[in-house]
């Protein structure tokens, strides 16, 4: 609104859309309180630094208070007070000293500057939250400005990549490019940034289809963090759901996000957002006043019913968002759709889901949220992935989401490193999660696509510091190294942390390579952490959520064994994408095939014989075969005709020893080995092996076998 003076005519307006409008004259403005008295559009200068007016909303419909201002402009810069009764007993926090951000903001500008202000109750008094503030909070307040959506997205088309196709990179978008030397450092650790050729080409190469951002929502750091030189990189606070967070924003314009996800489109990969609609940033009942607890605590929040002083917690961090009211289910399907249909993002990651599920205290597995995901006509078409826990009673839902959701399959991560870490007792697990985890999804009819595998995410160890650390590090959290999961299922080969000693070295190398093999040869889908590709470490920093430094920005500097383990993600990955085999459509039957011939897949002994049911519990077992038939598919390709591939053989020997396993006498060509994580970057044995003869597989290592499947089959 640069130039323009008072907004001297308010017209009665409309009560939807939600927030700010502007419809090519002027700017709607909507917001929704059930329990408010009375609330104020404040419009602040061009600089968003003086407060120059305030206007009544006099018009209230259905408890949606607008108005329309046909003088405004994109670019103005406001926020509200809203006024009602302050009793906190009763649920209520109404304060109209306190600037409050529009729930519905497209554009969010600056960040909290913290101080006692931005609280609706006096800090430090004798009774905290039942006292009263009547200090502004509007000098230390972030602002809300209004958009023009127009952006020219062309021949924009998502890549739908099939579930079954999908290989996911978990990335944060200022620690991916933060460091990159290709990148320009203007544009480092922002959205063009992610957008650069040089990163675009990284991810091409490694061979990702899908990039899963963490949380791009406007968010505010925690004023604790702010004390002690800290921030929330993660970025699990969030403030605003329609708002991209305005530090990885190099333009500081709403449309260089949209420019991002068309230039990743046209690369062929899918953009899929990490959302946080399950708490808030403004904490308990002590934490600040800065959108939703001054606008209608009551309404938006969940109180515990027999003191509505205190919020239901079941996120862990204070607050939990009421998606039982439907006006706060309302905001989080108008925020998915939007970031859906204005910024085409490919689907989302919900964080601590189970959360939005439920309905009372119980986790209802066909609850509102889900019915009206799946009627929805925009919604019922993105991908939809489920972090499938939170911290309630009842609230661990792995396997419990209904069809059309996968989920984040945490017993996938925790079997891999404890089988590779060399616990025994574990091959029957481990052969589970590795086939796709049926006992968890095929009861419902999902497929093994519903499993995201991973050996590693943003919260915990990197893959280099899952081999080099046997206990976690997070000193530097200034948390007295308390905060964290202390069962982290690691190793670190011999010595904890950095070390010469080249024969930890190498067998840390093999690990990782290991790890890699295994998550890409699994079935379902496979998420890799940004960087663990690079061999990234975080210093054995297992919650590193506050460090927005180097610790957790990626080093793109390769060293000779790092390059190395560049490479083998790369020819791993490409496995993967080039054979059916390894990314089914349908989970394993363990019967022979029609027309005869051998199993669709066969577990198998050292001995080159098929495993026995009591075989399966021994505890000292570590080693063992999996044959996978590239005529039991199932499939047929888009003219119906059947899919086939290869016959594979995996070995897996998480043993110290080395062990000779004899490779099964089965009808058809010698085998070839294309991956042997022992023999790695050397080629593995170039020799063709018949059923009967040995294959040396080495302690601690994984081997790859192909062969061309028998004709007729």
């Amino acid at each position: 609104m640069s130039g323009q003076g008072p907004i001297s005519v308010v017209w009665p307006g409309r009560s939807y859309p939600r927030g700010a409008t502007w419809d090519g004259e002027g700017v709607n403005f909507a917001l929704f309180s059930e329990h408010a008295e009375g609330v104020e559009l404040c419009v602040f200068d061009p600089g968003g630094r003086r407060e120059v007016q305030r206007i009544e909303l006099k018009e209230r419909t259905d408890d949606v208070w607008h108005c329309y201002l046909p003088e405004a402009r994109p670019g103005l810069i406001y926020g509200y007070r809203v006024h009602g009764p302050y009793k906190p007993e009763d649920g209520h926090r109404f304060n109209p000293n306190k600037l409050l951000l529009d729930p519905y903001a497209k554009s969010i500008v600056g960040a909290p500057r913290w101080s006692d202000a931005l609280y609706g109750y006096t800090v430090g008094s004798k009774r905290e939250d039942l006292s009263f503030d009547r200090r502004d909070s509007a000098p230390g307040m972030p602002r809300c400005k209004v958009i023009d959506p127009a952006f020219t997205w062309g021949e924009d088309r998502r890549p739908d990549i099939p579930w079954h196709e999908m290989v996911i990179y978990e990335a944060h978008v200022r620690g991916l490019t933060a460091q990159h030397p290709e990148v320009p450092p203007p544009l480092r650790g922002t959205y063009a940034g992610l957008a650069c050729a040089p990163v675009i080409d990284h991810l091409r190469r490694l061979g990702v289809t899908s990039v899963e951002l963490m949380p791009v929502h406007a968010i505010a750091d925690e004023r604790r963090l702010i004390g002690r030189g800290l921030r929330n990189y993660w970025g699990y606070n969030s403030i605003g759901y329609f708002a991209p967070e305005g530090r990885y924003c190099a333009s500081g314009k709403v449309n260089e996000l949209k420019t991002m996800v068309k230039t990743l489109h046209s690369a062929g990969i899918e953009v899929i957002l990490d959302v946080v609609y399950n708490h808030t940033a403004e904490g308990d009942q002590l934490g600040p006043t800065l959108c939703f607890r001054g606008i209608d605590n009551a309404s938006y929040y969940r109180l515990k019913p027999d003191n509505r002083r205190y919020y239901v917690d079941f996120t862990g961090c204070g607050n939990t968002l009421n998606i039982v009211h439907p006006r706060v289910l309302q905001l989080m399907m108008d925020s998915l759709r939007y970031w859906a249909t204005e910024m085409h993002v490919d689907g989302f990651r919900f964080d601590l889901a189970s959360a939005l599920a439920r309905e009372l205290h119980e986790v209802d597995r066909l609850g509102a949220f889900f019915d009206i995901i799946r009627q929805d006509p925009v919604l019922n078409r993105v991908k939809l992935i489920a972090e499938p826990w939170d911290l309630g009673q009842g609230g661990y839902q792995v396997g419990g989401f209904p069809a059309g959701w996968a989920e984040w399959n945490d017993k996938y991560r925790d079997t891999m490193r404890a089988y590779w870490k060399g616990d025994g007792g574990l091959i029957g697990e481990f052969a589970k999660r590795l086939t796709g985890s049926s006992d968890l999804y095929n009861r419902s009819g999902r497929r093994p696509y519903a499993s995201i595998n991973f050996i590693t995410a943003h919260d915990g160890f990197t893959v280099a510091d899952l081999v080099s650390y046997n206990d976690k590090h997070n000193e530097a959290n200034g948390e007295e190294n308390r905060d964290g999961h202390n069962n982290n299922l690691s190793w670190n080969c011999g010595a904890e942390g950095p070390t010469d000693d080249p024969a930890i070295g190498a067998l840390r190398a093999r690990q990782s390579r290991n790890f890699l093999a295994t998550l890409m040869l699994s079935q379902g889908v496979p998420m890799l952490l940004a960087g663990d590709e690079l061999g990234h470490t975080q210093r054995g920093n297992n919650n590193a959520y506050c460090q927005d430094n180097e610790l957790s920005w990626l080093d793109w500097t390769l060293d000779e064994a790092r390059r190395q383990l560049l490479e083998f993600a790369r020819r791993v990955i490409a496995l993967r994408r080039a054979h059916p085999a390894f990314r089914r459509r349908d989970f394993f039957q363990g019967r022979p095939l029609s027309g005869g011939g051998a199993k669709d897949i066969l577990w198998l002994k050292p001995d080159g014989a098929e495993m026995t049911a009591e075989e399966w519990e021994r505890e000292h077992a570590r080693c063992l075969g999996v044959y996978l038939s590239g005529a039991g598919l199932a499939e047929v390709d888009r003219y119906g005709r059947p899919v086939r591939d290869d016959d594979f053989l995996l070995l897996f020997n998480a043993h110290h020893e080395d062990i000779a396993f004899v490779l099964p006498a089965l009808a058809g060509e010698p085998w070839s080995a294309l991956i042997d994580t022992a023999l790695e970057p050397a080629a593995p044995d170039p020799r063709r092996l018949a059923g009967g003869e040995t294959y040396a597989l080495r302690g601690r290592s994984l081997a790859l076998l192909s062969r061309a499947a028998p004709q007729g089959t």
